[in-house]
């Protein structure tokens, strides 16, 4: 979307007041969610009403940065129209382009509003060449979020044999196969595909026990930290697990995605376009990642030194990884 070849930095907003904040601190492009069920981010107190994404939308285009709305679960059987009045929403207020996952939808916005940009969720989990081609294809997207597990190399490899613009470069690090984690639904009978993300609040309790703190999601047991030492995020792919006299973290101990060194690597890779993850997050968070990731991106266009290392604070355990980038895992 960006037509002067600098990298897009695409931010997320869970609320009108974080989209106004992501915008101010340089955010190219926002995207965000409706208050149902159509959104993987469906939590009590976060997304917007459709005044609401009216009011972003016309505040974000003053700025001149874009509105992205996501309807990236699966529709229910029977409820159809829930998700479809979603993307006839998202057209009729101004929205520059929506993020799907389901083929029904992605059919349905072609057909219905096919001057509305489609973008490929990271729920579709479209993770080479072939998959990416079939949705170019057959509904025209125009951008493919890709899951978390590809090297540099693997990207691109991918943008070598088609066109996909968009990588994840800081937040939250999922280790599984994006938005369908089977352990998740196992351990509480919510799909993240159809339900929203894997660690729902109404199924994560912490408890002091044996001055240690202990965090549970449903009834399985996932992380026992000392009480003054920073909780992991609650997610089963990230607990600490005892098998064959071995005490420890499945891949990496918690930390947050940074790539923010790897952007000439991306770059090089034919990404165009730069995500960020946490809908969920406070607008404090949202500013200090925005901007920080705003001086990045602006250093790398001046071809300048990129400045790293700033935003280790507000990742889990304040530390930072390459993830899959490098694959640096056990």
């Amino acid at each position: 979307m960006m037509d002067n070849g600098k990298l897009e930095l695409v931010c997320p907003a869970g609320t009108p007041a974080a989209l106004r904040v992501a915008v101010d601190a340089g955010a190219d492009s926002v995207y965000c969610g409706f208050r149902d069920e159509t959104n993987a981010r469906n939590f009590p107190g976060l997304n917007f009403s459709c005044d609401e994404l009216a009011d972003s939308v016309r505040y974000a285009h003053v700025k001149g940065a874009r509105v992205l709305v996501a309807i990236n679960t699966f529709p229910r059987a029977g409820a159809l129209e829930t998700w479809h009045r979603a993307i006839d929403n998202a057209a009729r207020l101004g929205a520059d382009a929506v993020i799907l996952a389901d083929l029904g939808l992605l059919a349905y916005a072609a057909d219905r509003h096919p001057e509305l940009r489609r973008h490929l969720s990271v729920q579709a989990a479209a993770a080479n060449a072939d998959a990416i081609r079939f949705y170019v294809k057959n509904f025209g997207v125009k951008r493919v979020v890709l899951p978390r597990i590809l090297t540099v190399a693997e990207i691109a490899a991918i943008n070598a044999e088609i066109a996909c613009e968009t990588v994840f470069v800081f937040g939250g690090l999922c280790v599984m196969t994006e938005g369908r984690c089977s352990l998740s639904s196992y351990a509480t009978g919510k799909s993240p595909n159809m339900n929203g993300v894997c660690s729902r609040a109404s199924h994560v309790h912490y408890r002091e026990e044996d001055g240690e703190l202990v965090s549970r999601l449903g009834t399985f047991t996932i992380d026992r930290v000392p009480k003054d030492e920073p909780a992991p995020y609650p997610t089963l792919c990230k607990g600490c697990f005892s098998a064959g006299g071995y005490r420890g973290h499945v891949f990496e101990d918690p930390v947050s995605l940074d790539a923010a060194a790897l952007l000439p690597q991306l770059a090089g890779a034919g990404a165009t376009a730069l995500k960020i993850e946490g809908r969920q997050r406070s607008r404090s968070y949202i500013r200090d990642v925005v901007a920080s990731f705003r001086r990045a991106v602006d250093a790398h266009a001046c071809g300048q030194p990129i400045p790293t290392g700033q935003l280790r604070r507000l990742s889990e355990g304040q530390t930072t990884t390459a993830g899959a980038y490098r694959k640096t895992w056990r």
